[in-house]
């Protein structure tokens, strides 16, 4: 990368420009515009995201206060928080989903060799919603389950390798999660980690008849007939590992193939909880560790709430409300991306709070996202400040 260039530029540069003018001309994002293009409105987000600007005057400020530095970084039009909030209102929110959707792509291509805890021989998916609250007078059209108050829910699908989300979905806060199986394309061989929020055995039974997995933890309620138990070798941590079949008739006729049941202890604290799934290969042990990586996806619920612009947003449509939150997917997957292909040692955080203070630096990104000296000044005792002698 050629010394000089800002570093919001340099990150920018790994974005596939090919591919977002290819989108940008499918929904005709360009059509009429003459002085602020989707391509502006894109990198003003980006930049909104990156540096923590909560609200339009806030993005334009201090981007007229680089008024110079603007063209550098790859802005041609003028910024104005009014011609901002009509693109963010009137463009569509498909194009920067669907340019966030190949950025997914290229990222999971990138942590495909990721190394886990766990060797598995397929892909597995962590599965969950969030709900972005939203206030009832400002957003009427996200009417949420409880008088008074508002909202949108956030499907995700996780890909635990590098924690990179593949599928993001919206719907109306009220609509319980076990609808996003109606949506969900099984992928055969793939194990998917869901919370008992998702136990509905016809669409699980749908996942099994298509080849796919799925681990998930039981409901107090489930009444289930024990046909074998399997010998185990950790009795710490594994309560029992058994086939069960279903008791219930209704739950026995959509799911009518046996189960696995597993109940996992905590050695600390002595608490169990009970797991169910329809793989048998797997030891009980790789289920137990397998389930962990659950939490995954509610670190990457909090990352992007902490550290990404999803709470305040910057129009109140849902136009606007959806180009933001997939504007906010397109730029944490920018960084993993960036993050990989530099070989980057530091974490997501890390690395997003580096960009946020060095975004109109003029040195190499590489430069930029070094870390280890910092982690050597504050190991070394020498270089701390002594604020109280002997």
């Amino acid at each position: 990368m050629p010394a000089g260039r800002y570093v919001f530029a340099q990150l920018m540069q790994h974005l596939p420009m090919h591919t977002f003018r290819r989108v940008v001309a499918r929904y005709a994002g360009d059509r009429y515009v003459k002085r602020f293009s989707c391509l502006d409105q894109f990198l003003c987000m980006a930049f909104a995201q990156i540096t923590g600007r909560e609200s339009l005057r806030d993005i334009e400020i201090c981007l007229r206060a680089h008024q110079a530095k603007l063209y550098h970084l790859g802005i041609r039009g003028h910024i104005a928080r009014s011609a901002l909030a009509d693109a963010n209102e009137q463009r569509d929110w498909r194009i920067y989903a669907e340019f966030a959707k190949r950025l997914i792509a290229t990222a999971r291509s990138l942590y495909a060799n990721e190394p886990l805890d766990i060797e598995l021989a397929h892909t597995t998916y962590a599965l969950d919603s969030t709900t972005i609250e939203l206030c009832l007078s400002v957003f009427p059209w996200a009417r949420a389950m409880h008088a008074g108050r508002g909202g949108i829910k956030l499907h995700t699908l996780l890909d635990i390798r590098g924690a990179i989300p593949t599928v993001v979905r919206f719907s109306e806060s009220r609509q319980h999660d076990v609808h996003m199986l109606d949506h969900l394309v099984p992928e055969p061989g793939a194990i998917y980690l869901m919370d008992r929020a998702y136990l509905d055995f016809e669409r699980l039974y749908r996942l099994h008849s298509e080849g796919a997995f799925f681990l998930m933890r039981a409901k107090k309620n489930l009444r289930v007939r024990r046909r074998y138990s399997h010998p185990v070798d950790d009795r710490t941590r594994i309560g029992c590992d058994q086939t069960v079949v279903l008791v219930r008739e209704v739950a026995y006729t959509k799911y009518p193939c046996p189960l696995r049941r597993v109940r996992v202890r905590d050695p600390d604290s002595g608490q169990s909880i009970v797991l169910l799934t329809n793989h048998f290969a797997l030891p009980a042990t790789t289920i137990s560790a397998l389930y962990r990586h659950r939490w995954q996806i509610e670190i990457f619920f909090k990352w992007i709430k902490q550290h990404l612009r999803i709470k305040a947003f910057f129009g109140t449509s849902p136009n606007a409300v959806k180009t933001q939150v997939w504007i906010a997917v397109a730029v944490y997957v920018l960084v993993a991306i960036v993050r990989k292909r530099l070989g980057v040692d530091a974490s997501l955080y890390e690395v997003l709070q580096i960009l946020s203070v060095t975004v109109f630096e003029q040195t190499t990104l590489e430069c930029a996202l070094q870390h280890h000296d910092l982690h050597n000044l504050v190991d070394d005792p020498a270089k701390q400040l002594i604020l109280f002698g002997d």
